[in-house]
C-alpha cells in the first residue's frame, strides 16, 4: 500500500533486489544512486541514520512528535509521564518522542528493538542489545557485525526495523544509560498487533507493535497511578495482508 501511494503521487519507486532486500540494502542502493550523480540528485532519508547532518536533521523533523506528546500529556493528564516506550530500528520515531523528555530525569525511557525469531545471527535486529561499535553508512554507531566489521544479515517481522545499525544518538543514549533498550520478538509483536486492534480498534504498524509488546509486559508491574506513553509510529494498513496470512485468517 505504501508503494502504491508513492506511485500515485508521482514517485518513481525502484525495487531493491540485492542482499537480503531489507532496510540496509535500500539505504545502500539510495547512497549508490546518489553518489553516481550527486550534482543532479537530492538525497533524502526517513530514518536517523547516515552521515552528518542526516541523523540530526531527521531527529529535528521528528521532534514535533515529542513536543506535541509532552504538551498534550500536560493538558490532559497533568505533570509528566512515568515511562516513554517506542520501537527502534534506525530509530527516527523513537528519537522524535524521546527528544522532548531527555532532560526530564524522572521520566523513564525505553526503546524496543526487534528480537525476531531468536538471538541467533541473522534471525533478529537487536543492534543495541547484541551489537558492538562499528561503522555503517557513514556513521559510527552500534552495529551487528562479523569479525571483519561487515554488517550481519538481520530479520524482523516488521519491515521498517530490519537494520543492522541504529541512529548514532541512540548509541550515545545507551552509553549514557539515559535510555534502556529492550527487545520484543516476532510472536510478541504479532500478539500486541492483535490485542490493540481488538481492544481499541486501532490497527498499529508491526513496528509499533514491538513498543506495545513492552508496554503490555511493563504495565502489570506498575501501580495504577503510573502513566505510560507508547508511540505508535504508523498505521497497520500496510501490514494487514501479511498479518492475515500469518494468522491464517
Amino acid at each position: 500500500p505504501n508503494v502504491e501511494r508513492m506511485r500515485l503521487l508521482g514517485a518513481k519507486v525502484v525495487e531493491v533486489t540485492q542482499g537480503g532486500q531489507c532496510l540496509k540494502d535500500a539505504v545502500d542502493s539510495a547512497f549508490t544512486a546518489f553518489m553516481a550523480d550527486y550534482d543532479n540528485t537530492f538525497f533524502g532519508i526517513g530514518s536517523v541514520v547516515g552521515p552528518h547532518p542526516y541523523p540530526q536533521m531527521i531527529r529535528n523533523f521528528q521532534s514535533v512528535v515529542g513536543r506535541e506528546a509532552k504538551e498534550q500529556f500536560t493538558n490532559q493528564v497533568g505533570g509528566k509521564p512515568d515511562y516513554l516506550i517506542a520501537c527502534v530500528g534506525g530509530g527516527s520515531n523513537a528519537i522524535g518522542l524521546f527528544s522532548a523528555f531527555i532532560d526530564d530525569k524522572d521520566v523513564n525511557i525505553i526503546g524496543v528493538e526487534p528480537g525476531g525469531k531468536s538471538f541467533k545471527p541473522g534471525e533478529h535486529a537487536a543492534t543495541l542489545t547484541l551489537g558492538k561499535p562499528g561503522e555503517i553508512h557513514g556513521m559510527f554507531t552500534y552495529l551487528l557485525q562479523d569479525e571483519e566489521g561487515e554488517p550481519l544479515p538481520v530479520h524482523s517481522i516488521a519491515s521498517g526495523l530490519d537494520y543492522p545499525g541504529v541512529g548514532p544518538e541512540h548509541s550515545d543514549l545507551k552509553d549514557q544509560e539515559r535510555v534502556e533498550y529492550k527487545t520484543a520478538n516476532d510472536k510478541e509483536a504479532l500478539a500486541a498487533f492483535q490485542e490493540l486492534s481488538k481492544v481499541e480498534g486501532i490497527i498499529p504498524a508491526l513496528e509499533s507493535a514491538h513498543a506495545l509488546a513492552e508496554a503490555f509486559k511493563l504495565a502489570p508491574k506498575l501501580g495504577k497511578d503510573k502513566t505510560i506513553i507508547v508511540n505508535l509510529s504508523g498505521r497497520g494498513d500496510k501490514d494487514l495482508e501479511f498479518v492475515l496470512d500469518k494468522l491464517g485468517v
